[in-house]
């Protein structure tokens, strides 16, 4: 498909939106195990689900064709994409991540990468200098997250890439919260895209996926060989779950932005709130940068209501948002990251780092914006 198509047409119409063999308006879920070989010397592209499926193959392309990379992926989880990518790092090896790190990563670093010595300096990736001192002998990777989980901080995604690009260093970067409708990386140099898709691309609150995409066929065939050698790969029922999750993206984000904007500027304007991190809002510290890489500012906004137990009045208050793990739904989420998302990050680690015992993290989905207010207002109350 030409690549001159708005992203909105791409959503729609990415290659696989129609059964070639019965002319079918949704790609067929192949529950199929293993495939026949017709001719025992020239073997057929599928032959084994976990080293490919027809439908996880859709996924794969689909999602190469929104972030604009050379191959897609699609893991069983979110950490199934991250753990699988840094097995391309070995013994040795040092990498430079950023410090407000989604928890479930820096569990990953911090727990069982460092047992195979793989070694990570957490860095504030909204100072390049920081990042510049990091470097060692041995780095060999750059992992960004940015806006950051939980505190929306803002990574110039452009300068780290072709800083990493300069030294030799392999750049990742976590795109979960902005989603290729906001902002795609490999555009902007990063070589390898990773989403925790079960968020804003599946959209639903009822699949587990994850998805990795190469800039380059050279990494694209790593990835292979790591997701066939490992055996992380998405199911076919998963594939098509997504897929149909994934079409109504655009007009999911686009509503959930503007609902997102009103509520950080009424959360600004109360007295009892102490901070809330939004990149729309005026006052972000990382707008400008975020304006320049993104075209949206997302649907996530967290704010801090100065102690534990006003958070937990609030957790147990609200009527409209679900109380839960993860984010990126059709309904609006309300989370404590410090209970939930970052619970495997001690609490020290997590104070430095803004992470407050105050903090709640509102994931907006498609309710109207007035009624989600007056909740959280009579909660807060």
């Amino acid at each position: 498909m030409s690549n001159d198509k708005k992203f909105e047409t791409k959503l729609i119409h990415f290659g696989g939106e129609i059964d070639k063999t019965t002319g079918a308006s949704s790609v067929p879920i192949y529950q199929a195990s293993t495939f026949h070989h017709n001719d025992i010397f020239n073997p057929p592209t599928f032959d084994y689900s976990r080293s490919g499926n027809p439908t996880r193959q859709a996924l794969e392309d689909y999602i190469a064709l929104l972030e604009g990379g050379a191959r897609g992926f699609a893991f069983s989880s979110g950490m199934s994409a991250i753990s699988t990518t840094f097995m391309l790092f070995s013994a040795g090896d040092h990498l430079i991540v950023t410090e407000d790190v989604y928890g479930g990563t820096y569990r990953l670093l911090t727990s069982i990468l460092t047992r195979m010595n793989i070694e990570t300096t957490f860095v504030d990736m909204t100072k390049p200098e920081q990042v510049k001192a990091a470097l060692k002998p041995n780095t060999k990777g750059v992992y960004i997250e940015t806006p950051s989980n939980p505190t929306l901080k803002i990574t110039d995604i452009e300068f780290i890439a072709n800083w990493a690009r300069e030294n030799n260093l392999l750049s990742i970067l976590d795109n979960t919260f902005m989603t290729p409708y906001y902002q795609r990386p490999i555009e902007l140099g990063v070589d390898i895209v990773l989403h925790s898709a079960t968020k804003f691309l599946g959209g639903h609150s009822d699949v587990l996926a994850g998805l990795a995409v190469a800039r380059n066929d050279s990494l694209g065939r790593q990835l292979k060989f790591l997701q066939n050698g490992l055996g992380t790969v998405l199911g076919a029922q998963e594939s098509w779950l997504l897929m149909r999750g994934m079409k109504t993206l655009g007009a999911r984000m686009a509503h959930s932005e503007i609902s997102s904007r009103k509520l950080a500027e009424w959360l600004s304007s109360r007295s009892d709130i102490q901070n809330v991190y939004y990149p729309g809002l005026t006052n972000h510290p990382g707008r400008e940068i975020h304006e320049k890489q993104s075209t949206g500012y997302g649907a996530v906004v967290s704010f801090d209501v100065g102690s534990e137990e006003k958070a937990k009045q609030v957790l147990s208050k609200v009527e409209l948002p679900i109380v839960a793990v993860s984010l990126g739904a059709v309904e609006s989420i309300l989370s404590y990251p410090a209970m939930m998302s970052h619970a495997s990050m001690p609490r020290e680690v997590r104070l430095e780092r803004g992470i407050t015992d105050g903090l709640l993290r509102f994931s907006v989905g498609l309710e109207d914006i007035d009624d989600l207010i007056s909740d959280l207002e009579q909660a807060l109350k």
